[in-house]
């Protein structure tokens, strides 16, 4: 019995109806210790911006941006100078698709309305910076 078990464990995980982990996403090293939000909880957007230019991800825990793009703005992180900012793009291109999250160099884009004040200093935690 045991054996017929593990035969169909193995049929099931190589026709690709069983992942072979059971681990949905994976931690990826962290970018900064602090950010910068409107509120405790970083849910408001501070500024939209507009994208200068086209951003290819580095990785799972960035956006990918195209130029003209509007990227709403919900976080600065804090300890590398403001290099990398956090927040959520959805447009045309996207269509019906939800907006997706994720970092991106703040470099790539210019403010275009400022709507909160980022005051608020949150520390950041593991789940900042985990792939799904």
């Amino acid at each position: 019995m045991e054996r017929h078990c593990a035969s169909w464990t193995l049929l099931l995980v190589l026709c690709g109806l069983l992942p072979l982990s059971a681990q949905a996403g994976r931690q990826m090293p962290k970018l900064s210790d602090k950010k910068l939000c409107a509120d405790s909880e970083c849910s408001h957007p501070i500024l939209i911006a507009r994208a200068l230019q086209d951003y290819y991800p580095q990785d799972c825990r960035f956006i990918h941006i195209h130029q003209g793009q509007s990227v709403y703005v919900y976080a600065m992180l804090k300890d590398r100078g403001n290099l990398f900012w956090a927040g959520s793009v959805q447009g045309s291109y996207y269509g019906d698709q939800e907006a997706r999250l994720g970092y991106f160099p703040s470099s790539v884009v210019e403010e275009t309305h400022v709507l909160m004040p980022a005051e608020v200093e949150v520390k950041t935690d593991k789940w900042d910076f985990y792939c799904y």
